[in-house]
């Protein structure tokens, strides 16, 4: 992993980064799921529910999930959904 970072802290960041995004995208009939955290500092989500094949699912990942966990996990360089 990048530089000396505890992978368990940094998940348990990332994880409440996504809690505070979660109500918005279950709003809407959809959720999120935290799948990992690769060396190169990516995060891998998986969107379920209506977000799942939605056209604006990318808008969504890059505009709101990605934007609120690079914020508050400035360690974090990309949020990709798999």
């Amino acid at each position: 992993m990048a530089m000396d970072i505890d992978k368990e802290k940094l998940t348990q960041r990332v994880l409440d980064a996504l809690d505070t995004i979660r109500p918005y995208l279950q709003s809407d009939g959809g959720d999120i799921t935290f799948l990992d955290i690769t060396d190169d500092m990516q995060v891998k989500v998986k969107l379920t529910g209506a977000c799942e094949g939605c056209p604006m699912s990318l808008q969504t990942l890059k505009g709101g999930v990605e934007m609120v966990v690079k914020q508050k996990v400035p360690e974090i360089l990309e949020v990709v959904a798999v």
